[in-house]
């Protein structure tokens, strides 16, 4: 009996040994986790501060514009490159980068190295906001041109107008290029703006674009809209119908085109100075009859003229009166002239395409102030555009057509979906503001 009792005790003592040694090694594990989650906690990767392709933390980084006076030898010899060196960098980076195509204001950056003089090492230059030109002479001498990573962001925007479109999208902060693409570009021939009524509504799907994601660089398109004006509803979608050109228009539920072949004016925000007018007598010249066969739309010196229709360039130089002009031919039957430019932006040849830029508004040639002077051919004599019942802008063909309206079902029912404010607010019982935003997608672009 004692041999039996002291087996049980001697089992109990071996248990309970190995039970503290099983906690022990327990604790010891959970110590050394914590430890281990204590080293983790305290290791942190410093981010890497990349910009224009390069790790600005490997230099030292010298940011400016180009002041009036600057070249690209005075601003390298300023920075300890001698000029025989900038000789050299200019010679093999000419078929790259022309160095006399620096323009003030705009900005550049030096990256140095980190030496006692700071030596420059890369030159880059920004000539917009998306694009940068990089001269690195590191090694090497190499000049090539990038682009900045670009991100587009998919909006919707609801809103009830109370005064105008504009007002109602600036008191909410959001871009006026939204006012102007459904004004001037989407509903021009549809809906007078000029007119609209206390409760009229709107729902648009836009693109907001954004340069290296914090950069805003304004509203890129504008995918589909809906607009309730006198409480008649007009759809309006995007759709390339000329492949060809690339030529994107918008098209309404039904797939008629909701635009006109001309835009009303070649320039945006400008009064009209003079008309059309084949009896005008003008005093400084003693009455005498001196027709004018264009229409003047006066506006700043540098505003961008546009062409009014897609059409071919067949002039664009400086002559006489005129001044700098251009020159369009739209089709068989019409013409348009663009005068008194301050510079031209397109050569003969060239294919234009509605609202791009021609031109920039000037006081070249017989003028009295800053205009164009928009001149109007149909059957190769000069008309008023305004009494000219204009054709409609090319419609979508019919082997086209089954395609379009397959491809704006799935967009029209999204903004279908989309709640009008007082839709909202009503079941929030909250007080009804006039306009409301959503982020609804994102995709990048580079």
């Amino acid at each position: 009996m004692d041999r039996e009792r002291d087996t049980r005790v001697g089992n109990k003592y071996i248990i309970l040994l190995a039970c503290a040694v099983f906690f022990a090694s327990c604790k010891d594990d959970a110590k050394q986790s914590d430890l281990e989650e204590q080293d983790l906690a305290v290791i942190e990767m410093p981010e890497e501060n990349f910009e224009f392709g390069f790790n600005l933390d490997d230099f030292i980084v010298k940011r400016d514009t180009i002041k009036s006076g600057d070249t690209f030898g005075k601003i390298l010899d300023r920075n300890h490159v001698t000029y025989p060196e900038i000789y050299n960098i200019v010679e093999k980076a000419k078929d790259s980068f022309n160095v006399r195509s620096l323009r003030p204001g705009k900005p550049y950056t030096l990256l140095c190295a980190k030496d006692s003089l700071e030596t420059p090492k890369c030159f880059v230059y920004q000539p917009n906001v998306e694009e940068y030109i990089v001269v690195n002479f590191q090694d090497s001498i190499h000049a090539y041109t990038s682009r900045k990573p670009i991100k587009y962001v998919e909006k919707t925007a609801t809103g009830i107008i109370t005064n105008n479109i504009s007002q109602t999208l600036e008191e909410q902060g959001l871009s006026q290029r939204l006012a102007y693409k459904m004004a001037d570009e989407i509903y021009a021939w549809t809906i007078d703006f000029r007119r609209l009524q206390k409760g009229d509504r709107f729902k648009v799907i836009y693109t907001d674009k954004y340069i290296d994601d914090t950069i805003y660089a304004g509203v890129q398109d504008v995918k589909a809209a809906y607009f309730e004006h006198n409480s008649e509803p007009f759809y309006a979608f995007e759709f390339v119908s000329d492949t060809v050109n690339g030529i994107k228009d918008y098209f309404n539920d039904e797939a008629k085109n909701l635009r006109r072949a001309f835009l009303k004016a070649p320039v945006q925000f400008s009064r009209i100075s003079s008309r059309y007018n084949l009896k005008r007598r003008i005093a400084v010249y003693g009455f005498k009859l001196r027709p004018h066969k264009g229409t003047d739309f006066a506006a700043p010196i540098g505003t961008p003229i546009m062409a009014t229709a897609n059409g071919t360039v067949t002039k664009s130089e400086k002559r006489g009166g005129n001044g700098n002009y251009v020159k369009i031919r739209h089709n068989a039957t019409y013409e348009t002239q663009y005068l008194h430019m301050k510079s031209r932006n397109v050569k003969p040849g060239q294919f234009v395409k509605q609202g791009d830029v021609i031109g920039w508004v000037g006081m070249t040639g017989n003028t009295g102030g800053p205009h164009v002077c928009y001149r109007f051919w149909k059957n190769g004599k000069q008309v008023d555009p305004f009494k000219q019942k204009l054709p409609e802008a090319k419609g979508i063909s019919d082997s086209l057509k089954i395609e379009y309206l397959e491809f704006i079902s799935p967009i029209k029912k999204k903004l279908d979906a989309i709640d009008f404010l007082e839709d909202v607010f009503e079941d929030d019982k909250l007080d009804q503001p006039t306009i409301k935003q959503n982020t609804n997608a994102i995709s990048f672009n580079n």
